[in-house]
């Protein structure tokens, strides 16, 4: 399989949502309800466009007959959000310090077409290292319990159980994961 990593550019962003959607429709679906999955894409999940700007956010492109098509993305941040796209309520946009803060995985999301082939492992050593060469000694993430298993196999560290409020009463499990650099 022929997978190019590249930056994602604002061009990319109805592709990126349209994979978005399928990715948690078709891969989460075992450990979420439908409910969750409805409403962690109307508050949760999408795409982050200050990723894009900062040069942070990634997409595979695989190569399909003369088509290059969207396979997976996903991004490392500076800023101190550690899930949410545009639409997530509580972000905060403040820059982190490399020295003392970690660098937070973000918005990792693979077609289920492209499932376990390698396209998240290829994405997240691109922003490892990206976030290593900006100065960053350890990485964390807020990962959904389906990409776990992912980050558990690329040495992460598996921390508290938290709860992402969809709506009173409904939440999101997630679990927090770190890695030192």
């Amino acid at each position: 399989m022929l997978l190019t990593i590249r930056q994602a550019v604002p061009a990319d962003v109805p592709a990126l949502e349209t994979l978005i959607r399928a990715s948690v429709l078709g891969l989460q679906a075992a450990d979420y309800t439908p409910e969750q999955l409805q409403l962690s894409l109307e508050r949760v999940f999408g795409v982050d466009t200050q990723l894009i700007q900062d040069g942070t956010y990634f997409v595979a492109e695989a190569q399909v007959g003369e088509e290059r098509v969207i396979a997976g993305c996903g991004g490392w941040s500076k800023r101190k959000t550690l899930y949410g796209s545009d639409h997530c309520a509580g972000r905060e946009d403040a820059l982190l310090d490399p020295q003392r803060d970690a660098a937070k995985i973000r918005a990792f999301f693979v077609h289920p077409g492209w499932a376990r082939r390698g396209v998240g492992s290829r994405i997240l050593q691109v922003c490892e290292t990206a976030a290593a060469a900006a100065g960053f000694r350890r990485l964390e993430m807020g990962a959904t319990l389906t990409g776990v298993p992912l980050y558990l196999a690329r040495g992460y560290v598996a921390g508290e159980r938290r709860q992402v409020e969809l709506v009173p009463g409904l939440s999101l499990p997630i679990v927090h994961m770190e890695k030192k650099l």
